[in-house]
């Protein structure tokens, strides 16, 4: 108990810096989910035209899932430095995957009827990907984004092994002057911030798969 309560302290004496810190750390997440979006979308667009297209990229952009955070994080000091820069290209490069699947995924489950029924209406083919593959696919394409946000929002906090900040650097600043308080401070905070997120994100899920009659 002695322990929550050193945390407690020094939330209530320390929740500004802690809350700016949050923030950086919310910030570093939101621009990495957004560089995941704009690439991860079109990319997976395309290979879910081309079988042979769709193995290799994907194999690719998985391949980023079997490097450590630390050690892509080291490799990236070598061409970037240090800084917020390499921290944001890593979280991108983990964020792909579940978007870039995803998104491929939902391009190929959508009904050969609708397509067909759209195509026979005079639709061409960007009428055809924008009015029918990507409203029908939506919902599995932001499953995708969920999961990378999320799991992003984690791996920030090794962001402060390369001088980006966030929410690794309460915890970092805890393990070196061990400071209790300070650091069970900073894993409470990420675990509720990284929940609240979730719930979030979920929320909006579930409205989007209502919108498109997915769920009851």
């Amino acid at each position: 108990m002695d322990v929550f309560m050193q945390a407690w302290m020094y939330f209530i004496n320390r929740r500004e810096y802690m809350f700016e810190t949050l923030a950086d750390h919310f910030i570093l997440v939101i621009w990495a989910t957004i560089i995941v979006i704009l690439i991860g979308v079109p990319v997976g667009l395309l290979i879910s035209r081309t079988n042979r297209l769709k193995e290799i990229v994907i194999g690719t952009v998985g391949m980023f899932y079997t490097i450590p955070i630390l050690a892509l994080l080291g490799f990236l000091i070598t061409i970037m430095g240090v800084g917020t820069y390499p921290a944001l290209l890593a979280l991108v490069l983990y964020g792909l995957l579940p978007v870039v699947r995803n998104t491929c995924v939902g391009i190929i489950q959508v009904p050969e009827m609708a397509k067909e029924a759209a195509i026979g209406m005079g639709a061409n083919n960007l009428q055809l990907l924008f009015k029918v593959e990507i409203p029908l696919s939506f919902p599995v394409i932001f499953a995708g984004i969920r999961t990378a946000m999320v799991m992003n929002f984690s791996l920030a906090t090794y962001a402060v092994f390369i001088g980006a900040g966030g929410m690794g650097r309460i915890i970092m600043q805890g393990i070196r002057t061990y400071n209790t308080g300070m650091l069970l401070a900073g894993i409470i905070l990420v675990v509720v911030a990284t929940v609240s997120l979730d719930r979030l994100v979920g929320l909006i899920d579930n409205r989007i798969q209502r919108r498109f009659s997915l769920v009851e």
